[in-house]
């Protein structure tokens, strides 16, 4: 049992990808894990993916795996020279096809970037590194004032911040990518570059109900339409590497907040996520402003936080894990934490599934219960206790091994497999089984039990009991 609320995403890559370093990052308190399919063949997702499911079998717990695309990464071509290096105020020239760039001709082998691209709007190059603004277009050309200069070197990453392109946030490369990770049986699918809700709609058709949905946010675009694409998203993860060169670093932080509330309004996970603990990559211990970071993410109230280079191929992958349960215990356990969550509450949502969770949450806190346990089929009565961040924790039970994976990710949630039950009474039976078999509860306790009656059928969460463990 993990003694906290929100949930650790750890991404694999050389540095953990062994069954003997999965199992101590499991042990150290990851939740969920994260393949990256911008790296790495899909032989090597698949023999890490299986090393999850066997650690799944001898742990006895489920382990949830998120699989994350790649999307349309937008590059600079070749350059003749490797790399040019520009000067602020000087006129730079773009072209769509042709020879090796050089100075005076910088290939950018994207068509949809001319189709869609304004005069004044803005091209930044290396993470932001380099800005130019277009100053004059042609069908095939774009000529560019230098605002911030600086080196351009083969393929470095391009950002349009003001433009939205005519593009799909999946390339032939996420399709194969995604047709593998579907085959082994992922639990959650990232998609990149998300910019508007027919992305993530193209998505859906693609991956139906075989794993959740995860739109990432990481265009401005995107947050122009946020409250449509968290609706049709199963959960969101704030990818501030991206959005940050996109948005000024200074409204990082409230688009954060922005978008935690919006998902916990809405009930659908979120994941903060890029550089938490970034020191650790070289590093045994974070910087205090990186601990402070990961510990505003739980104070804002996200489902998880996630670690990317500093577990996949950073020098100290168990201590990142370690130094990430370890801030997240001591947030959750402050004083001002409960205060600062409670004055976030979202305004109550006029649905019986909706209110029988939230006086599920209030009279659990009222009595002192040992746990709620929530019996679910589809994970949404978790997500809607879960939803209120109540005091005491969520034993989420369900009869479906992947939706008992999905919920790996959601906040306060313990997932645990129970079978199918036939009766109200054969329910409230096992729901007590299991508390006291997953060590929630002891004789003498309390529980608050919620359900859908008719039992096993989605979307009914319309049952609210009060039982005596004993």
């Amino acid at each position: 049992m993990r003694r906290r609320r929100a949930k650790i995403v750890a991404t694999v890559g050389p540095a953990s990808a062994s069954p003997e370093m999965l199992k101590a990052l499991f042990l150290a308190g990851v939740d969920t894990f994260r393949l990256n399919f911008s790296h790495g063949t899909h032989k090597d997702h698949a023999s890490v993916h299986a090393s999850i499911r066997a650690l799944e079998r001898d742990m006895r717990r489920p382990i949830g795996i998120l699989m994350d695309l790649q999307g349309p990464k937008i590059r600079v071509g070749t350059l003749r020279d490797r790399k040019i290096t520009v000067r602020s105020g000087e006129t730079i020239r773009f072209v769509c096809s042709g020879s090796e760039g050089d100075g005076r001709a910088i290939p950018l082998p994207h068509p949809e970037i001319f189709a869609a691209l304004a005069p004044g709007d803005d091209l930044l190059i290396d993470d932001g590194k380099v800005r130019v603004r277009a100053t004059r277009l042609g069908n095939d050309y774009i000529e560019a004032e230098v605002i911030v200069g600086g080196a351009i070197s083969n393929h470095k990453g391009v950002n349009l911040p003001g433009t939205i392109l005519d593009l799909s946030p999946l390339t032939s490369k996420d399709r194969a990518d995604l047709e593998s990770g579907l085959h082994l049986g992922v639990d959650w699918v990232a998609l990149s570059f998300v910019q508007k809700p027919s992305d993530v709609i193209e998505a859906r058709a693609l991956i139906g109900e075989r794993a959740g949905l995860m739109a990432k946010i990481e265009k401005p675009a995107a947050l122009e339409r946020i409250d449509d694409i968290i609706q049709m998203s199963d959960a969101i993860m704030v990818a501030r590497g991206d959005l940050g060169v996109e948005i000024p670093h200074e409204e990082v932080p409230a688009r954060q907040k922005e978008l935690v509330r919006a998902c916990r309004l809405a009930g659908k996970p979120v994941i903060v996520a890029t550089q938490m603990l970034d020191s650790m990559v070289a590093a045994p211990t974070p910087t205090r402003a990186e601990a402070s970071d990961v510990a505003t993410a739980i104070y804002d109230g996200a489902d998880a936080v996630m670690l990317s280079a500093e577990s996949a191929t950073g020098l100290y992958p168990r201590e990142a894990v370690e130094m990430m349960d370890r801030i997240i215990r001591s947030t959750e356990q402050h004083k001002m934490y409960r205060a600062i969550i409670e004055a976030t509450q979202p305004d109550e949502d006029q649905t019986p599934p909706h209110a029988v969770a939230a006086a599920a949450a209030g009279l659990a806190s009222a009595i002192h219960a040992a746990a709620i346990v929530a019996y679910t089929s589809s994970g949404a009565t978790a997500g809607r206790i879960a939803r209120k961040r109540p005091r005491v924790p969520i034993l989420a039970t369900t009869t479906s091994v992947e939706v008992s994976r999905r919920l790996c990710l959601l906040w306060g949630a313990h997932s645990a497999l129970s079978g199918q039950v036939q009766s109200y009474e054969e329910m409230v039976g096992r729901a007590t089984e299991l508390a006291k078999q997953e060590e929630f509860a002891v004789s003498g306790d309390s529980l608050v039990v919620v359900a859908g009656i008719p039992l096993g059928q989605a979307g009914t969460t319309n049952n609210l009991r009060v039982v005596s463990v004993s």
